[in-house]
């Protein structure tokens, strides 16, 4: 390690290593497969840098983002290592300046963002350039259902085999399921050498807050922290322009980042942030993974972030250089809604979506955390320590009472009601409310109808947020977000533990203005399912996905959940070929069963008059199929011969016997039965 010690010297100025570093570059340098899950701010970088130079060959860096590698290779040059970078960004200048160092045999660290594994000809010129080492930079996003998934990410296995070098992998955010992924993809299920530095980044103070006022919320945060640069995270594009006019017109240097917008001021916003002390950062999660910039002293968060991981690694921006900083997160149920519906709008299949509620259950647990708010977050990642003393619960103890009753009375309702229905329908209940869907389950006839009425809707709502934050209920994506219980609430039911909660987050209506929603609380999930599979019918065609069915038809849908073809030909913009294209697949959706694709005779006619009298024609034939008495040769008619009848309807014997398909035969046998049909219709 000589060599690597008065390197860190001689080229990056550092005296020691940072905890943990030393045995990281030691095993890299040494050539072994390694793995090693570091705090941001922790030294990552310098782990595979420090190797590339007392390596033999090039290392090549996978990296995410275009900024991120732009900053290390300038940081690098600026230190006199010769580094390049493969990107989209390139000028054609900058191109042929890697390849002239690469030819000429200079060049240590190339960095390349994983998509360029897909070009052709990459793994031909990283064979031809002699790369000794392949490092791999924020390698949770190899991670299929992680919250930063990048699926080129999946061909760097395959390249470390095809190039038999060692492989080092880093990342900051890696949950135990992670981790694993990450050994199955990158290294073959070979498990490297591991290396695993906690995830406490002790002078980050954590704090979280019920949103009240959000924007007033924020621009109060922003204000006690005036002229100290920061970021503001938002979950929609439009919030960051709008926070970022707000924050400027209170007298804050603020700009906003989203990737909706062109490359060129996003490239300018990436290096006012750079170079500019006191700005403020409004923007969505795209802006943040490429940015190297030590001294970010605040981090807050307009909306619930995705889930833990993502939370941990956005509020690791924040104090790099060791020295204070501070977060805000809000959070609120319409935050909580929409990652709900994201998650069930999504593609992966339910055990994985069921996952990915489990994980927003875990950041609910951080939210409405009842004591120390780091131990909570460490103990996600299996870490155990003392109170922190430096968060918002530390500061100031919560406010808890006894609520064993009340999450019982929740309990008993879910069970009372099969796990079939989400928190609105089941607050509708405990209120004693007799909506017209709980009249007609019969539902004002249970002993929990209204036995809750001590809160109101929305400290109900307070309650079962607080409970999916127990982990006591989850979401059933198989029932559209039906609650249903886990192990873990079964004690509590039975009366044989108790649970504390968060009286401050059960406040009284503030009589403010609910948020207009598309759908009720109810038929939203159902919603979000219809959304998903309208979703997988657009990819597959390649279209927008209003082309398939508007929202205003998939709401339709979920309010009225129509049983059969006939009652979804009745649905507003479900025509007669998008009906054949779609329906069956999408009734599957709404009744939770496969649906039994009708004749095309058939389902030509549902939602039209002619439909009820095909299927009582269709019920008369069989009925008569053997002849009256059961005993005769078996004879019917197909469905398009059904489908004729129902459609001209004849008011004679001989004008049934011209149609196609009947004959004397059929007509005998039938007819009588036919005519009688249709005369009453």
């Amino acid at each position: 390690m000589a060599s690597a010690t008065a390197l860190l010297s001689s080229v990056f100025g550092f005296d020691r290593f940072r905890p943990g570093q030393a045995e990281i570059v030691q095993a890299v340098t040494e050539g072994r497969n390694t793995l090693a899950i570091m705090p941001t701010g922790g030294g990552k970088s310098l782990c595979f840098q420090l190797p590339a130079l007392c390596r033999d060959g090039v290392t090549v860096v996978i990296s995410p983002l275009i900024a991120l590698m732009r900053d290390q290779v300038r940081a690098l040059r600026e230190a006199g290592v010769v580094a390049g970078a493969l990107t989209s960004g390139n000028t054609d200048e900058e191109t042929d300046e890697v390849f002239r160092a690469l030819d000429a045999g200079e060049m240590k660290l190339l960095y390349m963002a994983p998509e360029r594994l897909a070009a052709g000809g990459t793994i031909n010129m990283l064979r031809r350039i002699g790369v000794g080492l392949i490092a791999v930079d924020e390698a949770h996003c190899v991670s299929q259902w992680g919250h930063d998934f990048r699926p080129d990410y999946l061909r760097i296995g395959d390249l470390r085999k095809t190039l038999d070098v060692p492989l080092a992998a880093f990342t900051a955010t890696a949950d135990a399921e992670t981790r694993t992924e990450i050994v199955t993809r990158l290294f073959d299920g070979q498990a490297p050498e591991t290396f695993l530095h906690g995830f406490d980044r002790p002078n980050i103070h954590l704090a979280f807050q019920v949103k009240n006022s959000p924007r007033t919320q924020i621009l109060n945060f922003a204000a006690a922290r005036k002229g100290q640069s920061g970021i503001v995270y938002c979950g929609t594009r439009a919030k960051t322009e709008s926070l970022a006019k707000a924050l400027s017109e209170a007298g804050h240097t603020a700009c906003y980042y989203h990737g909706g917008m062109e490359a060129e001021p996003r490239r300018a916003v990436e290096t006012r942030f750079q170079r500019e002390d006191g700005l403020i950062v409004v923007a969505t999660v795209a802006f943040g993974m490429g940015v190297d910039k030590p001294d970010i002293r605040w981090v807050a968060h307009a909306d619930l972030p995705k889930s833990i991981e993502a939370y941990y690694q956005e509020i690791g921006r924040a104090g790099r250089d060791g020295a204070p900083a501070e977060t805000l997160t809000l959070f609120g149920p319409e935050d909580i809604r929409l990652r709900r519906a994201q998650i069930d709008e999504g593609l992966a299949p339910p055990e994985r979506r069921m996952a990915d509620h489990a994980r927003l259950n875990a950041l609910l647990g951080l939210a409405e955390a009842l004591h120390c708010r780091r131990q909570t977050l460490l103990g996600y990642f299996g870490e155990t320590i003392d109170p922190c003393g430096h968060c918002d619960l530390c500061d100031t103890p919560a406010d808890v009472f006894d609520g064993t009753q009340s999450v019982r009375k929740a309990l008993s309702a879910i069970l009372r009601t099969g796990e079939y229905f989400g928190s609105g329908h089941l607050i509708d209940i405990l209120l004693g409310n007799a909506t017209d869907k709980i009249r007609a389950r019969g539902h004002d006839d249970l002993p929990t109808f209204g036995v809750g009425r001590e809160y109101d809707r929305r400290q109900w709502q307070a309650v079962f947020r607080q409970m999916m934050g127990h982990d006591l209920v989850r979401p059933d994506p198989e029932r559209h977000g039906a609650l249903r219980m886990t192990e873990t609430a079964r004690p509590i039911l039975r009366d044989e533990a108790t649970i504390a909660l968060r009286r401050d987050t059960i406040q009284k209506s503030t009589g403010r203005p609910a948020v207009k929603m598309l759908v009720s609380d109810e038929d939203a999930p159902l919603l979000s399912a219809l959304k998903a599979r309208r979703r997988a019918f657009a990819e597959a065609a390649r279209v927008p996905a209003y082309v398939i069915f508007n929202d205003r038809t998939l709401i339709e849908m979920a309010e009225t959940r129509p049983e059969t073809l006939d009652q979804m030909a009745g649905i507003g913009g479900v025509g007669a070929k998008k009906l054949e294209r779609y329906g069956t697949a999408f009734l599957e959706v709404i009744t939770g069963a496969i649906a039994e694709a009708p004749h095309p005779a058939r389902r030509k006619l549902a939602g039209r008059d002619g439909a009820a009298v095909f299927d009582q024609l269709h019920a008369a034939q069989m009925e008569l199929a053997r002849g009256a008495a059961g005993t005769e040769k078996y004879l019917n008619c197909n469905s398009t011969t059904l489908s004729h009848i129902a459609e001209r309807r004849p008011a004679t014997l001989e004008q049934m016997e011209r149609l196609p398909g009947m004959g004397p035969q059929k007509t005998e046998r039938f007819g009588a039965a036919f005519l009688q049909i249709l005369q009453e219709a």
